[in-house]
């Protein structure tokens, strides 16, 4: 008896790991929610997914800061802030640059032309956002500077609203929303992140989380990557599983996904330097109080 109770009653059961997923309606995260292929993947190895879904991307790191996500999906822009604010966060991984997913838009009535046509025209913007380095990067590469323009900063959903009634002259934003505008409002393009901008897609981790389930985030990257791998393969059912999060008709959003980056690979020395530009030129125009080390985000290997 002593010995049954010893093989079958005493051993100390497998302990389970919860990973709570911060995610966004649009993006990669909620297409692997969708599949349901990384919950089963973990739960093979012991760990349960819970998936938190959140706004957009800096209340997303908040969540991370406090711990109610462990890992989450991003632009550049909310890292950089988050890091400036001493947050706990990792840098993981990174989706490919996608540099034609932001734009600089006009209504499609516009007289501008050109971004040379912007001086003293307002355009509006997201502050803080990847939009806001593009912006920086068009009036440079035009010999322009922020002075020569009147910024208005608004939220999406607020700035596509002084977009369509011509309460401003241009609109600098990102995808899906980009894609929506240029579909519904035919809106006309200015210039893109092309050969401006990298505009990577960052998956970021809670450090504490990250050190100590280095297995279970090499699981969740390789599922990122298999399934962007799969995305770009299958572009228009990738969007049906988009449709009902986003709100978005299919069209729009077979556009949007068309100009993402597919492949998910570990943060190279390459993308830290990339991701180092934004910060210091955030810094430059006093959008962060300090300057930051992104590599100091970055796990040694």
């Amino acid at each position: 008896l002593a010995t049954i109770m010893m093989l079958t009653g005493c051993s100390k059961p497998q302990e389970t790991t919860t990973l709570n997923i911060g995610f966004q309606k649009y993006g990669v995260l909620p297409i692997i929610k969708a599949r349901g292929d990384l919950d089963k993947a973990l739960k093979e190895k012991g760990v349960n997914v819970k998936w938190v879904e959140f706004p957009a991307g800096p209340q997303l790191l908040e969540g991370l800061n406090v711990g109610s996500v462990a890992f989450g999906e991003s632009g550049e822009a909310p890292p950089i802030f988050a890091q400036a604010a001493n947050s706990n966060l990792v840098y993981v991984a990174n989706q490919p640059a996608a540099p034609l997913a932001e734009a600089l838009i006009v209504p499609k009535d516009s007289a501008i032309q050109s971004v040379q046509d912007l001086k003293g025209k307002r355009v509006v913007l997201n502050k803080g956002s990847n939009v806001q380095y593009l912006l920086l990067k068009v009036l440079e590469a035009n010999h322009l500077k922020l002075d020569d323009i009147q910024v208005v900063y608004l939220p999406p959903a607020d700035a596509r609203a002084a977009f369509e009634k011509g309460a401003v002259d241009a609109w600098v934003i990102w995808d899906p929303f980009f894609a929506a505008a240029e579909k519904q409002l035919n809106a006309k393009v200015i210039a893109t992140g092309q050969n401006l901008v990298n505009n990577h897609q960052f998956y970021l981790a809670d450090r504490k989380f990250a050190e100590q389930h280095p297995d279970v985030l090499k699981i969740v990257v390789n599922e990122l990557n298999t399934t962007t791998q799969w995305v770009s393969q299958h572009q228009t059912d990738a969007a049906k599983l988009l449709e009902k999060p986003t709100g978005l008709p299919l069209d729009i959003l077979n556009t949007s996904i068309s100009r993402m980056g597919f492949g998910v690979t570990p943060i190279s020395n390459d993308v830290v330097k990339k991701q180092q530009a934004v910060a210091d030129a955030f810094y430059q125009q006093k959008l962060i109080p300090n300057k930051i080390n992104i590599q100091a985000a970055v796990l040694a290997n």
